[in-house]
């Protein structure tokens, strides 16, 4: 990834994120998401399609548009189901957002079992589009 395609991406806040349905057929879903210049992370239901999509297959595709300036990243996806790094995945996803994560780690442990929370990671291996 450049430098610039790195910006735009941390630049910015939501995406379509593709998956591959069981079927092979394309799944999107909107999200926000949290880039640090390494990964990307957001937070998801351990039950959404997008979850079940990459437990099946790792492989998957963001889509960040502003304008006509957009750009595609691939890459693999993880999910975080529990433990220190399912935390820091959710804070880091919800620090720019309106819903910080709590910094008890029980608290958030808590929340996120109730709700079903898991984080998924996406690590980038390559990006195109058109940024200028």
């Amino acid at each position: 990834m450049t430098p610039e395609q790195a910006d735009f991406l941390t630049e910015h806040r939501f995406a379509a994120l593709a998956t591959g349905r069981r079927d092979g057929s394309p799944q999107q879903s909107l999200i926000a998401y949290e880039f640090d210049g390494t990964d990307v992370v957001l937070q998801t239901g351990l039950g959404s399609a997008k979850a079940r999509n990459v437990a099946r297959c790792a492989d998957v595709s963001l889509l960040v548009q502003d304008g006509g300036r957009y750009l595609t990243v691939y890459g693999r996806a993880e999910i975080l189901a529990d433990g220190p790094e399912r935390r820091r995945a959710i804070r880091r996803a919800r620090a720019r957002g309106s819903r910080p994560a709590s910094e008890d780690d029980a608290e958030l442990d808590r929340e996120l079992g109730e709700r079903g929370s898991v984080a998924m990671r996406i690590v980038p291996a390559r990006a195109m589009g058109r940024l200028g």
